[in-house]
């Protein structure tokens, strides 16, 4: 397994970031002509691959209209190929769980999978349908990029200990030599990122390098739920990475000021604009509606939540052997309607983030993942089954009247949702929530009688179809 590793620049010379960023810009160009010429049917949706789409632009002289070295925008052309082909596996996936919901059998829906995986579906309608439906022609929105091969690079270390990346330029035998903020050597092909003045260099080691590695997994089976104020709760009662919620809050609640007030900067700005006074106007926008000090600040806050949240992971798989997730990639949409301050923080809420650190540290450490079916597993009670309600961090049954935490309550259902013979990965919602109710209805009948006086009795009599917790 591989894990990405990210190095950063030391007081780099602005003329050679200039180089860089112009480097950048036209292999940009290279990138929104794969994208336009190939990302579609046409193209990685009819089986091209990179090696045949560099013959051809050797073949027509496409090439030399970007001016970079045939090395860079050759690696361009690999990545941006296989961002494509990314991109239609993310809409596979969309029509796979189509097929699962238009079809229960077998042979229909293995027909169609293998159609779906050979690139074969515009033969057939529901197939050509679905993936019209769901791949969408993409556009190439990445400008500040360089991805250099392994064999393109080089690192040297001076007199004062600082470590020295030597990467190719515009011209030919001319390299770029980028001071690094690291003693670590990057290895492999590397990804350049210019934000800001600065550059970020991502390469990727062997996971079994990483000491949290070595750290055995657990011998538990652990159900966990995602949220909110925490990273994840498990089955057992035990809260992992508790500082989320603050975390994310107070993001939320800084940026929503900060924004209060560059709009108010902004419309002082354009008022200054329309009045003639553009001298003024200049003078705002550089000075305080600038986006370097916003960028750095934001990729501390995702450094810190994503810290968070690992750490999180980490504290589980050390007891668990086995960890059961809810699966999230499908969305629910909730009648309620919330606030606007509540919807601004759900909008940062970083499940995308737990989901990769589940997947990475689990198979990093040697501990099993299972992903479950997320429909319902935080309106049930896991003790009978039935609906009830949630109202912030307690979960009220109705039917047996008892009141847990809410965050626990989900954990458990997940966890013995791993081995419900009835509801699969893919069971559709509703379908989920008709076999809960049928399991409530049995479970009701079995409750013994808690009230055997003999009104009550001659009243059971009268009405045997009501529920003996009625009360």
């Amino acid at each position: 397994m591989k894990v990405t590793r990210i190095a950063y620049s030391a007081r780099l010379n602005p003329g050679k970031y200039a180089a860089l960023l112009e480097q950048a810009r036209r292999l940009g160009r290279v990138r929104s002509e794969v994208w336009q010429r190939y990302g579609s049917i046409g193209g990685v949706g009819s089986g091209l691959r990179d090696r045949q789409v560099r013959d051809r632009w050797l073949a027509d002289g496409t090439h030399v209209r970007f001016g970079v070295l045939a090395n860079a925008w050759k690696e361009t052309v690999r990545d941006a190929m296989a961002d494509i082909g990314a991109n239609l596996a993310s809409a596979k996936v969309e029509v796979r769980r189509a097929i699962i919901r238009r079809t229960g059998d077998p042979g229909e829906r293995k027909r169609m999978f293998t159609a779906l995986k050979a690139d074969q579906w515009a033969d057939d309608p529901f197939l050509a349908r679905q993936m019209r439906k769901q791949w969408k022609r993409g556009k190439n929105r990445t400008h500040d990029q360089i991805v250099v091969r392994a064999d393109q690079h080089n690192t040297v270390v001076d007199g004062r200990g600082l470590l020295w990346l030597a990467v190719p330029g515009l011209q030919r035998r001319q390299m770029v030599k980028i001071p690094l903020s690291t003693t670590v050597a990057p290895t492999g092909t590397l990804r350049l990122i210019l934000r800001g003045g600065r550059v970020e260099v991502h390469y990727q080691i062997d996971a079994s390098q990483l000491r949290s590695s070595q750290r055995p997994c657990g011998d538990a089976t652990v159900g966990v739920d995602k949220g909110y104020t925490e990273a994840l709760t498990d089955s057992d009662g035990q809260r992992h990475g508790v500082r989320l919620g603050r975390l994310l809050t107070t993001e939320s609640d800084r940026l929503k000021e900060r924004n209060r007030r560059r709009a108010r900067l902004r419309s002082i700005a354009n008022n200054a604009a329309r009045r003639g006074d553009h001298a003024k106007a200049q003078r705002i926008t550089v000075n305080n509606l600038g986006t370097f000090k916003r960028d750095r600040q934001a990729a501390r806050h995702r450094a810190r939540v994503r810290a968070e949240i690992f750490t999180a992971v980490h504290r589980v798989v050390d007891k668990a052997a086995t960890v059961v997730a809810e699966d999230l990639t499908t969305s629910f949409a909730g009648r309620k309607r919330l606030g606007r301050n509540v919807n601004r923080r759900l909008a940062a809420w970083t499940k995308g983030v737990t989901a990769e650190a589940l997947t990475n540290v689990s198979e990093r450490r040697g501990s099993a993942l299972v992903h479950v079916n997320a429909a319902y597993t935080s309106q049930t009670c896991h003790r009978c089954a039935g609906l009830g309600r949630r109202s912030g961090d307690r979960f009220h049954c109705t039917w047996c009247g008892v009141v847990w935490q809410a965050d626990v309550n989900a954990a458990i259902n997940i966890l013995q949702r791993a081995g419900d013979p009835d509801i699969a990965l893919h069971t559709p919602h509703r379908a989920v929530r008709q076999i809960l109710q049928d399991r409530t209805d049995r479970h009701r009948t079995r409750l013994p009688v808690q009230d055997s006086s003999p009104a009550t009795t001659e009243r059971r009599a009268n009405h045997p179809n009501r529920s003996a917790m009625s009360n």
